[in-house]
């Protein structure tokens, strides 16, 4: 008899001394398994006897039975020498067996449970059934599955069957891990050895059977189909304790089946032993240290405070390598197991930091040494497998072993695609250390080199690489084997690449571990820890060292191991995995659970530092521009370092892997911008604003700017592709044109270019060239699809198309399994067969797969490697598939071309450019710019007018910019526009806005969106919802008739008498300047007026001008408009199409006013080519003559004399010369020729400047100038001061001075016509307001006459007349004839109020005319006040005239009609009206515009054009009713076309009706409808058409509107009774609900798009998801075979999935909104109504989100001089209804009003951020709402920046109420980006909160 003890009692008597000196309390509570149970010292003997062995444990003895198949048998678990805590639980162990019962395994992580259920089984030799459950085992697992062999179905008997029947154990690992209900399948065999079985056999117990045996005979038995279970069957199940950990509880049936033992980890000094005898070399102290902080975290108290349990199993793995190289750091040992920086938060860290330095363990700092592999050698012989490295550490080289490849070793130094750096050498160093001694995890994000540095490991260390994509569906089948059909239609089962890889010592790279669910990962671990695996068709890989045991101990050759299917896996195999940084907090990302811990080491890639990415950047791509690279990282970096939240996720936009690509571009195509390089990548047009402005303002900051040349670039040749001699040619690019196999493939489309799109395609195709798959990314409509088919047709290239959707999964993305014949065939997807044909792969709607899907792109973009359902897998490389036919080679011409929807709201589609952005090259895709996308509306719409084109693309622009700011939700696109344009383009006769409404009758049930619509089309002049009857001109009255007045005759009698000769000097003029003052530009809102009438006035618009300054003068150049103001005197310019307005303040040129006297009077020219945008200023009591560049800000002051130039030196008398009474006027009718004329009231001098030459002429006249008409060019109409004697003045052209008698002046005679009878009417000298400068045409001028007549005239107008025509002046000497169309009563000049403002006023003379001649309509236009207007004329005694006071007076000289025109009055007039009284009689003054226009401006700056030429009327009036459409009431009639098969014979009228019945067809009757030969209507051959009155009556639509008054009138009070019977229930006044409701609606459109996006969220939330393994619903594809065996549980079904138990609890937002209701807010509310919008801001929180309180809590608080934590709203005290809400707005107010002053915004702040956080939640915000005089307290802005960002967890941000000056604009430049807002308009502040909420809080949600 032998036997062998295997277990010695004595503890290591170091360890106990150690323990008692260091670890002192922790040491004392045990630490270990024991739990305080006191045992005796047991030894574990085995006894050879005769009989059989005999195992002996302390008392209990065993007697081991000869297994049946001994490869079962677990080999080589068992030590020499077994630590004693082991021993005592294989005792335990023992009993139980030897009771017949089963028993659970229960502990912590980790492999010892298995290890220990293993040693016992080694030693009592028992076969072992291993299945490690997971979410995906189903019954069939456990129990039976179904084969097909030779076409019939039978059953397989599995682990348990087989257990059972056998007699081995049945080893269940990771019950938690089964979804419920499964595992009740095994009740009765655990608790009676019974179970029935699919095939129709019966379990029975040993006990049963053997007494059934004595009754009946074995056949009858096996008749019955009852098979025995044997007695040594027996059940050892290994979980982990839940709740503790996650997953899902034991089912309590199950449970109490089982025997339960306690498996926590070893005992301190039995752990201690372990490590000491793993590394000798490693100091003992320092082992001591390790395990004893190890057992710390692993206490109870680490456990309450949420730190996840330390990985002890594993600290032999660190000991290893410390063993080797002893400098290493033992912080960063400790940080390969247990990466504490990325799992835990600010406190966790903490607290395990505290507990390093308690042992002596935080020693990164000192002992943080440099690290490099030097040097790698192959073994050769027994050690071939294995590789020599030696690294050197500090000064000192290490060589040690480790597992190599089964490829050649590759030298350090001969990847050309790896660039080496510091910190790159340190982690491989570190890698090939882990490497070891176990599989690694390798953490880092998106796009940091996680994949590069495997690839350069490998080839180092001679492996093949097998990478595998994890998403998130993937099940345990796909990670180990699946089933398929063999060509006979057998089923079998296929290993998945990890088993092959296994077996071929291949390294695995499992990449994208975070996505994986842990349940089904965890069918690994047996693989990883003890690289050991049981398959699903009974194979078993074993480890090497043990296959060989197992051979050599039962004399077996690899066949024999081979049939009894155990192989062994490959000595050198390792796996690595991927994975992205956990989100530390998060309830679903935290993916590096306690049981993960146990799996890997853990390798944390840093992001590289600033010089090592350099390093990278000029390695891959030398050509680049190192200022670029510069800039680029400057910014990276810095986005990169800051905590906050906003710039963290922009940087991950900006990768390492996205600057390679982003310089690749740049070195191919230098003059690439570097912004829009960066705005590409990181998507910038679709950020949310928060984020779009955070980006806007670091690259302002890192100096890299949009060039305008880029911008303005596509407007030029970039619109333009050519293809020449098999080249294309887009914009600058060129590619030679693809020469397909496949043409039919090559997509065609109806394609029209537009500069935009063709600048999108060249920059694809630079892409394109640089070998890049593409994303493009927009909003629905855009034309992605288009341009995707265009580019591919450019190119020639054929396509393939894959439409993704809410189902797509991974096996429909690669295969599309089907049946055949009884065999499984797959259908190659269009993926498949665009890989091996070389096409383009199209994926439209990549956005609507779930990403867990599309990730499974990565490896094919990345590394062009993919694995198909079907086994075969995809490679790049054409060398690995050589004789290999499961093998498809990449074609070198494959591409994807990716199209998605802009994430985030309304789409809600899942992030596709966020989880896979950075593999691809993105291109934002965004509506066409205007002029791009009118030019294509053209195309789409050639006979569609153009302003109607122009209007849609205007509306649409504005609703998508209205999209953009979150005002609307839904972001109309050119899609729509282009539907609209094609339905008018078929058919010409619909009116516009009823096309429009195909679009917007979506929005026609939501009354906000509705309204928002209609006022946006209105503005643009689509007159939706106008009636073609709503024509609304004014009143035409006739003009009197036309009279023959006088006679003007020119003396030219003889010669000229000297006197009237007028001598012309020239001189240059004197220049002062220029300064250059700034210009700025106002958006200029210009709404069309015509949108519900039709009316004369066409649009208006409002100029930026505040309420004191006046409007003094208007002028037209083309189509510019430019005012002048005067009071501070500034300079407007804009269009007429709108745009925006150009302002210039000349304040400083002008100073306001001296002394209160001076009122500066401005008359503005309009100068010409080459001049254009550029104007002459005139000050008209001063002579300051400015020239102004309303382009580059530049003014000059012209001296046109030398008295000016003496008299600026003295400022004063320049300004305001009180002795100088006389008034300057300037001549402005030739200034678009660059020359103006000046002169003086009462003086006799003309200044004529010519502002080209720099030269003024002055002309000397013998008379006083009363006022000078420029008549024409050379001929000039003076007027004598005070006598209004006319003279006029002949010149040259041009006026050089040479010749004195160059200017002669001839007198001009007013001759009375002769009445007859000796007497003369009476012709008074009368001045003329205004002359035209040139003539009538001969058809305007005969219409005028009522003759046929051609004669140079020319047109006047004065008080007594409405037109006055000149025949033969000023051209013809002869006497002149005079026609006048004269009025009753001369025109007063004045509304009431004048008189009594302006009589007797000195200055009265400077009243502008207000008179505009149009030449081309024949129209004399004035403004007159309503005293000149005949209102009984003009309105009926019943409608009164509106509130106006002035009128546009129309003389139509060609209608002989004349029509007066109100003009509304001015919204706000300046308190100055003494000034106002002088400048104009009507508070409006008029400028021509064009030929048919007038344009005129109130006081208030409110500007209108008018349209009053007929012609252009009628064509304006006939664009605007086609726009309407007809709507003319008639019935629409249904016509059906159909041959009756008769002939028509002859016409007839047919009998006629005496009833007049109707008649249908049938050739008899008359007026019937649809018949042949007679009269009626819709027939055929009848002689006319005949109406008997037989139609449909339809009811009108007008007769629809009009609802009986008494039903309007019952709803009105219903509606009134509820909302009075409401206010009742909640106590609230008539008056209250009036304020209350002031504040909602202003709000109302604010609080309405939010509570949308809440509720889309809320529905995303609760989206179902399938449900697998279920026994109704639609076909599994992934469960095919398994229907095909007969299997009932292969269908999936859409429902809500129940959260994993143990998952945290998903916890509401958090948000306190800070108010400033201190006095300033009171102070300033009537200045700009702060107080009030904060009001409206806190009412628009309350009311929006009311109802999601469970989602979102909130606090509302508020800060003034009294305090900063005023309570206004607590989150458990929500306002419930408006009165609880007006109550909060009420307290705002009066706190407001009363409180003390001074300003806590800065306490308010830091309190609100202190105390957020005390309460669990998901996500915090703060918002600060405040006045920006925060200097005026002593703030600075980095002091309350800080306050914003002290703690990282909360967003917190600052709204500022725009305050004096640029205090709040240079605040917010201090603050960070994103997180300030400036609301210069206090009206801005809900719609800045609304950014907020949608850019945050609900981007997240």
């Amino acid at each position: 008899m032998q036997s062998r003890v295997l277990c010695s009692g004595s503890a290591a008597a170091v360890a106990a001394r150690r323990l008692r000196n260091i670890l002192g309390p922790i040491a004392g509570k045990g630490g270990g398994g024991s739990r305080g149970r006191c045992f005796l010292q047991h030894e574990v003997k085995h006894i050879n006897t005769s009989s059989g062995d005999i195992i002996k444990i302390g008392d209990i003895t065993y007697h081991v039975k000869k297994p049946k198949n001994p490869e079962l048998v677990p080999l080589n678990y068992t030590s020499e020498e077994l630590p004693q805590s082991i021993a005592q639980h294989l005792r335990w162990i023992m009993q139980k067996d030897l009771l017949g019962q089963d028993v659970f395994l229960i502990g912590p992580p980790g492999p010892l449970r298995r290890s220990i259920a293993m040693q016992y089984l080694e030693l009592t030799k028992r076969e072992v059934e291993y299945v490690a459950l997971s979410r995906d085992t189903t019954e069939t697992d456990l129990k039976q599955r179904r084969e097909i062999r030779d076409g019939t179905a039978f059953y397989v008997d599995q682990c348990a069957v087989r257990a059972a029947t056998e007699g081995r154990v049945l080893v269940l690992e990771g019950l938690e891990k089964a979804e419920r209900n499964v595992l009740p399948v095994l009740n009765n065999l655990l608790e009676n050895r019974e179970m029935q079985l699919e095939d129709g056999r019966f379990l029975t117990s040993s006990h049963r059977y053997d007494k059934l045996l004595k009754e009946h005979t074995k056949e009858e038995l096996d008749a019955w189909k009852i098979v025995r279970v044997s007695e040594d069957f027996r059940v050892i199940a290994l979980g982990l304790p839940v709740p503790r950990y996650t997953g899902n509880p034991l089912d309590p049936p199950l449970r109490s089946r089982f025997q339960a033992r306690d498996i926590y980890y070893l005992p301190f000094k039995d752990e201690l032993k372990v490590l000491y005898d793993t590394g000798p070399n490693v100091a003992a102290e320092r082992v001591m240290q390790l395990l004893s902080f190890a057992t710390t975290l692993c206490s109870q108290e680490s456990a309450s405070l949420g730190l996840p349990d330390f990985p002890v199993d594993s600290l032999a793995a660190i000991v290893k390598i410390l063993n080797v190289c002893t400098l290493i750091s033992s912080q960063q040992m400790i940080q390969r197991l247990y990466p504490y920086d990325l799992l835990l938060g600010k406190d966790g860290r903490m607290a395990v930091e505290n507990a390093l330095s308690k042992f002596e363990l935080l020693d990164a700092h000192k002992l943080s040494v440099s690290m490099s592999t030097v040097k790698v050698e192959k073994n050769c012989g027994q050690l071939s497998f294995q590789a020599a490295v030696t690294v050197q550490i500090a000064n000192k080289r290490v060589t040690f072993q480790v597992p190599a490849g089964t490829r050649p070793l590759r030298s350090l130094t001969g990847s050309l695609s790896f660039i080496k750096t510091d910190s790159h050498d340190h982690l491989l160093a570190e890698i090939i250390q882990s490497h070891m001694v176990k599989d690694m995890c390798l953490i880092g994000a998106k796009g940091c080199g996680k994949s590069v540095i495997v690839k350069e490991f490998a080839e180092i260390l001679g492996y093949k690489i097998e990478p595998i994509m994890l998403y998130q569906d993937m099940t345990a089948r796909d990670l180990l084997q699946q089933r398929y059909t063999l060509p006979n239609g057998d089923t079998s089962w296929r290993p998945s690449p990890l088993v092959t890889a296994a077996q071929e010592g291949k390294l695995v790279v499992l990449d994208g571990i975070h996505r994986v669910n842990l349940g089904t990962l965890s069918v690994l671990s047996r693989l990883i820890h003890d690289r050991e695996i049981a398959l699903y068709d009974g194979t078993r890989l074993i480890p090497a060292d043990r296959y060989q045991s197992l051979k050599e101990v039962h004399k077996l050759t690899d066949e024999d191991m081979q049939k009894r299917s155990v192989f062994p896996v490959h000595p050198s195999f390792r796996i690595i995995a991927l994975a992205e940084p956990p989100v530390i907090g998060s309830s679903t990302q935290q993916w590096l659970s306690p049981e993960m811990l146990t799996m890997f080491l853990f390798h944390s890639i840093k992001p590289l530092t600033m010089k090592e990415e350099k390093e990278i950047i000029n390695g891959m791509t030398p050509n680049v521009s190192e200022d670029a690279v510069e800039k680029l990282l400057n910014l990276t970096h810095k986005l990169r370092q800051t905590k906050d939240s906003t710039a963290q996720s922009l940087a991950s936009s900006l990768s390492t892997r996205q600057l390679l690509r982003i310089c690749q571009r740049l070195s191919q195509y230098p003059e690439e911008n570097i912004a829009h390089a960066i705005n590409k990548a990181c998507l910038s047009r679709f950020l949310p604003n928060l984020a779009r402005s955070a980006l806007q303002k670091n690259l302002l900051d890192s100096r890299i700017e949009e060039t305008v040349e880029r911008l303005s670039k596509q407007e030029e040749v970039h619109s333009s592709h050519e293809i020449k001699g098999g080249t294309l040619k887009i914009g600058k690019v060129s590619i030679p044109v693809y020469d397909p196999d496949e043409k039919m493939k090559v997509p065609d489309v109806l394609f029209y270019e537009n500069a935009q799109h063709m600048m999108i395609m060249e920059d694809m195709l630079k892409d394109f060239l640089l070998g890049e798959h593409l994303l493009l990314v927009g909003n629905q409509g855009v034309g992605k699809n288009k341009i995707a088919d265009r580019f591919l047709h450019l190119l020639n290239r054929p396509r393939e198309y894959l439409q993704l959707h809410r189902d797509t999964t991974v096996q429909t993305l690669t295969l599309q399994p089907s049946v055949r014949d009884g065999i499984i065939v797959y259908e190659d997807s269009p993926l498949v067969k665009a890989v091996k044909m070389g096409h383009v792969l199209v994926i439209d709607e990549a956005d609507k797969a779930p990403t867990n899907v599309t990730c499974i792109l990565k490896t094919l973009v990345e590394n062009g490697e993919m694995i198909l359902a079907d086994g075969r897998r995809i490679v790049a490389d054409q060398a690995y598939a050589e004789g290999r036919p499961e093998v498809i080679v990449m074609h070198p011409d494959f591409r994807m071309l990716v199209l998605a929807n802009r994430p985030g709201f309304p789409f809600l589609g899942n992030d596709f450019f966020g989880a896979l952005g950075d593999i691809f090259s993105c291109h934002a895709v965004d509506n066409p710019k205007p002029q791009s996308e009118l030019a294509m509306l053209k195309q789409y719409g050639p006979d569609v007018p153009e302003a109607v084109l122009q209007k849609l693309v205007a509306a649409f622009g504005e609703l998508r910019g209205m999209a953009d700011q979150g005002t609307i939700t839904y972001p109309y696109s050119t899609r729509e526009v282009v539907n609209i344009v094609r339905h008018l383009q078929k058919f010409p006769d619909e009116g516009l806005s009823d096309v429009v409404r195909n679009v917007f009758d979506f929005d026609s049930y939501n009354k906000d969106m509705r309204d928002i619509v209609i006022g946006t089309l209105h503005k643009h002049g689509i007159p939706i919802g106008a009636k073609p009857t709503s024509v609304h001109l004014a009143k035409e009255l006739p003009l009197p008739d036309c009279h023959l007045t006088g006679y003007w005759t020119t003396n030219v009698s003889g010669i000229s008498p000297p006197k009237l000769l007028c001598p012309a000097e020239t001189r240059h003029i004197d220049i002062k300047g220029p300064i250059f003052l700034r210009i700025q530009k106002h958006p200029l809102e210009r709404k069309e007026s015509r949108a519900l009438s039709f009316t004369e006035e066409q649009a208006h618009w409002q100029i930026p001008m505040n309420e004191v300054n006046i409007v003094c003068d208007i002028i037209t150049a083309d189509d510019t408009i430019y005012v002048a103001t005067c009071n501070p005197v500034s300079l407007y310019s804009m269009n007429r199409r709108g745009g925006a307005v150009h302002c210039m303040d000349l304040y400083d040129v002008f100073p306001r006013t001296v002394s209160g006297i001076w009122q500066p009077f401005i008359t503005l020219g309009a100068l010409g080519h080459p001049l254009e945008n550029q104007v002459v200023v005139h000050e008209e009591q001063s002579n300051a003559v400015l020239h102004v560049d309303l382009q580059s800000g530049a003014v000059r002051q012209l001296l046109l004399s030398q008295d000016m130039q003496g008299s600026a030196k003295k400022v004063s008398s320049w300004w305001a010369n009180k002795e100088d009474k006389g008034v300057h006027k300037m001549c402005r009718e030739f200034s678009h020729m660059n020359w103006l004329v000046f002169y003086k009231e009462g003086g006799c001098h003309l200044d004529v400047l010519d502002v080209l030459e720099g030269k003024v002429h002055t002309i000397s006249l013998p008379i006083n100038l009363g006022s000078v008409y420029l008549v024409a060019e050379d001929r000039w109409l003076l007027i004598e001061h005070k006598t209004n004697q006319k003279f006029l003045l002949t010149k040259p052209t041009r006026l050089e001075g040479e010749t004195s008698s160059s200017c002669q002046l001839h007198k001009i005679t007013e001759d009375p016509v002769s009445t007859g009878f000796g007497m003369i009417s009476g012709m008074q000298c009368s001045v003329p307001h205004e002359i035209s400068k040139d003539h009538l045409s001969s058809e305007n001028l005969s219409a005028a006459l009522g003759q046929k007549i051609v004669c140079p005239n020319r047109i006047l107008s004065d008080v007594d007349n409405y037109a006055t025509i000149v025949i033969g002046f000023p051209d013809l000497m002869s006497p002149n004839e005079v026609y006048s169309w004269k009025r009753k009563s001369p025109l007063t000049g004045s509304s009431s109020a004048d008189k009594f403002f302006a009589g007797g006023h000195p200055n009265a003379g400077l009243k502008r005319s207000n008179c505009v001649i149009l030449l081309g309509s024949n129209q004399v236009i004035r403004a007159l006040p309503s005293g000149d207007v005949p209102l009984s004329d003009v309105y009926t005694k019943d409608a009164k005239p509106e509130l106006t006071v002035s009128y546009l007076e129309i003389t139509d000289l060609n209608s002989k009609k004349v029509k007066y025109i109100a003009i509304p009055s001015p919204s706000s007039l300046s308190p100055y009206t003494s000034w106002l009284s002088k400048i104009s009689d009507t508070d409006v003054l008029l400028a021509a515009l064009g030929h048919g226009s007038v344009i005129t401006v109130d006081m208030g700056g409110h500007m209108r054009l008018w349209e009053t030429g007929l012609e252009s009327l009628q064509r304006s009036l006939l664009e605007w009713r086609n726009m309407i459409g007809r709507e003319d009431g008639r019935p629409v009639q249904i016509t059906v076309q159909k041959d009756s098969g008769l002939d028509v014979s002859s016409p007839k009228h047919g009998k006629v009706d005496a009833n007049n019945v109707p008649h249908v067809g049938g050739n008899m009757w008359a007026g019937g409808t649809g018949g042949r030969d007679t009269a009626g209507l819709g027939g055929k051959g009848g002689p006319y058409r005949l109406d008997a009155g037989h139609q449909v009556y339809q009811v009108s639509q007008a007769e629809k509107d009009a609802v009986p008054e008494e039903v309007k009138r019952a709803a009105r009070e219903m509606a009134e009774k509820a909302f009075k019977e409401r206010l009742k229930e909640i106590q609230m006044s008539e008056y209250d609900a009036s304020t209350y409701e002031r504040f909602s609606t202003a709000v109302k459109r604010q609080v309405q798009s939010l509570r949308v996006i809440l509720d889309s969220l809320q529905a995303k939330g609760k989206e179902r998801q399938w449900l697998k393994n279920q026994a109704v619903g639609e076909l599994d594809d992934a469960k095919i075979i398994d229907g095909l065996t007969g299997e009932k549980n292969i269908y999936k079904r859409r429902g809500e999935k129940d959260p994993e138990l143990g998952t945290p609890q998903q916890k509401p937002k958090r948000l306190q909104v800070l108010v400033d209701i201190s006095g300033s807010m009171y102070r300033f509310n009537g200045v700009d109504g702060r107080l009030e919008r904060s009001m409206e801001a806190v009412c628009m929180v309350m009311e929006a989100l009311e109802g999601y309180e469970q989602k979102l809590k909130y606090d509302i608080l508020g800060h003034s001089g009294d305090g900063f934590n005023i309570e206004l709203v607590r989150c458990d005290k929500i306002p419930k209804n408006n009165k609880q809400r007006l109550e909060v707005l009420k307290i705002m107010h009066a706190h407001s009003q009363f409180c003390m002053s001074g300003d806590y915004t800065l306490e308010g702040t830091e309190h609100a951020v202190k105390e957020i956080v005390k309460e669990e939640a998901d996500e915090y915000f703060v918002i600060v709402l405040s006045d920006a005089n925060l200097e005026r307290y002593g703030i600075s802005p980095s002091r309350f920046a800080q306050a914003l960002t002290t703690n990282s967890q909360v967003n917190a941000f600052a709204i500022f109420i725009g305050s004096l000056g640029d205090q709040a604009e240079r605040l917010q430049k201090t603050l960070p980006a994103g997180r300030s807002f400036v609301a210069m308009d206090t009206k801005q502040i809900p719609q800045i909160l609304q950014q907020i909420f949608t850019s945050t809080m609900l981007s997240s949600a």
